[in-house]
């Protein structure tokens, strides 16, 4: 099944306390550029975020955007800082001695003398984060996976229809093709009998004229080329894997052969199917821009 180089996908789930949320989107492009857009705190998940998408998709430019809340996160530790703490409790009650201050000391007034609670974070397991971005973003990459193969199916259609319409004014070409030869030779006898006015003309001569239009205007071995081409083409875009630089290369081949026939028709009928033709492929031609 062909894809579609334009595709949406999105996730969301949970890792290490952290709430995560992906999305991708991808245009066409000539090859594949990859951009991911993660938070500062998890740049070193990016070369293994970029490796699952190249596993995916072979061509298009993709841009990966991950947003990260750590508000939920249980990974904050308060410590008491003891030798500090029972510094301010001797300063404290040989104040209270001293003085002969009433000791009114409680936890929460000591908890306000600075530097006495230590507030820090737990260092994330990198590795279970990776692991984690990771599963959710092959969840991400199901769903951009069923957009592109949806609309490579539709794109498909769309081809296979186009490829019959060339078939169609192929069929048209070669049939026209040496009737225009015989009317070629009735107009050479014509043009003849009128300059030798009922005198006898060569016909040796008017065969051999005939015979070198004929070859001037063949155009046999272009509709053959070119139905191979159309051929090879249908096994492509029927088959598993990314085809679209080969398409693209197909459809460059498929213009080759019908400017050789525009070249060589000395046909208004077939001048118009020429021309038909060209913009047959050129459509093909932009549909294949979207194609893996």
């Amino acid at each position: 099944m062909i894809k579609s180089m334009t595709g949406y996908g999105e996730a969301k789930g949970s890792v290490e306390g952290l709430e995560l949320s992906i999305e991708l989107k991808s245009v066409n492009n000539r090859y594949l550029d990859t951009t991911v857009r993660v938070p500062r705190a998890f740049m070193f998940a990016e070369e293994a975020i970029k490796a699952i998408v190249h596993k995916h998709i072979s061509r298009g430019k993709i841009d990966v955007f991950i947003s990260v809340d750590s508000s939920r996160a249980g990974n904050v530790v308060v410590s008491v800082n003891e030798p500090l703490l029972e510094g301010y409790l001797a300063a404290l009650r040989q104040i209270s001695e001293r003085y002969g201050l009433q000791d009114d000391l409680t936890a929460v007034n000591l908890a306000r003398f600075q530097d006495v609670l230590t507030i820090e974070k737990q260092e994330a397991d990198k590795d279970t984060i990776v692991s984690g971005i990771c599963m959710i973003l092959e969840e991400a990459l199901a769903e951009f996976d069923g957009m592109r193969l949806r609309e490579g199916a539709k794109l498909r259609e769309d081809i296979i229809n186009r490829l019959s319409v060339i078939e169609s004014m192929l069929s048209f070409v070669e049939e026209r093709s040496p009737q225009t030869i015989a009317e070629y030779t009735e107009k050479l006898k014509h043009r003849m009998r009128e300059f030798l006015e009922n005198k006898e003309f060569d016909e040796s001569r008017i065969i051999t004229e005939a015979a070198i239009f004929a070859d001037r205007v063949a155009v046999d071995e272009e509709t053959v080329r070119l139905r191979s081409h159309i051929s090879q083409f249908r096994e492509l875009i029927m088959g598993e894997s990314p085809v679209g630089r080969k398409l693209d290369f197909l459809i460059q081949e498929f213009n080759r052969e019908v400017n050789t026939i525009g070249s060589k028709c000395c046909d208004g009928a077939i001048a118009r199917t020429v021309v038909d033709l060209k913009a047959e492929i050129e459509k093909i031609r932009e549909q294949i821009q979207n194609i893996e």
